[in-house]
């Protein structure tokens, strides 16, 4: 594995729900500038993905808060960094309301991640670098998979030691990191595909009438529209199946 000079911390963080809300799991993986590797994770059984993907953030930076330098902090929620770097200022100056008005979600969660992130000053600059899910990216996977384990208690054996002993290349980061443009209200999206579950089968197609037709009077089917191949992804985790499960073409 090569071995890369690095003057900051690098850490990947991710969150998995089964059901939102439904049992979660969280997984973090840091890698120091002395090439030591923490993996960190846990689970709650009754909690939603955001919040997942928002404490896997939160207890990484809650572990490296004795040790100063630059963060490259690798995550595939959107959620989690437009929250910290951009609507935060707004929820703060409107007394935690939402432009609507409406209470902010998970403020318990924004305000610990922004006073961890407050303590560590202007040397411990963080810089919040989006990771597009399920790619094949080495550090978002091994995420994924420590919290989607703790999310069905599975037992997880947290790697701690040397990177050159750890199976995973985290050096392998994405070399676009911008953030997917977001919709303007009203706008609608084409559906990317239709999902349809009938006992753990599950097919895929392009528009809603073929789904409707595989899972019209079937007692116990489940179906859902999906906007990105990431969102059948969570699909499929909210459905309780595992996110490499098989996906066939209807």
């Amino acid at each position: 594995m090569q071995n890369n000079i690095r003057d900051y911390i690098l850490i990947f963080s991710d969150g998995a729900c089964s059901g939102n809300p439904g049992p979660g799991g969280w997984g973090s993986v840091v890698l120091f500038p002395e090439d030591q590797v923490q993996e960190l994770g846990d689970g709650e059984k009754s909690t939603t993905n955001n919040r997942m993907e928002m404490t896997a953030a939160l207890e990484a930076l809650k572990y490296i808060s004795s040790r100063s330098g630059a963060v490259h902090f690798y995550t595939d929620s959107t959620y989690l960094i437009r929250g910290i770097t951009q609507w935060i200022w707004g929820w703060r100056n409107r007394g935690w309301k939402t432009a609507n008005g409406e209470d902010v979600s998970n403020r318990d969660l924004w305000e610990e991640i922004a006073q961890v992130i407050q303590a560590r000053g202007t040397q411990g600059k963080i810089e919040w670098k989006y990771s597009r899910g399920h790619v094949g990216t080495p550090g978002n996977e091994r995420c994924d998979r420590i919290a989607v384990a703790f999310s069905k208690s599975e037992f997880v054996s947290l790697y701690s030691g040397s990177l050159k002993n750890y199976s995973v290349n985290l050096l392998e980061v994405p070399a676009d990191t911008s953030l997917p443009e977001m919709r303007k209200p009203g706008e609608k999206k084409e559906a990317f595909s239709y999902l349809s579950n009938l006992g753990g089968l599950v097919y895929r197609h392009r528009n809603w009438p073929s789904c409707q037709k595989r899972v019209s009077g079937q007692s116990g089917a489940k179906f859902k529209k999906a906007m990105s191949a990431s969102e059948e992804v969570e699909i499929l985790k909210s459905w309780g199946l595992s996110p490499h499960t098989e996906i066939k073409e209807g």
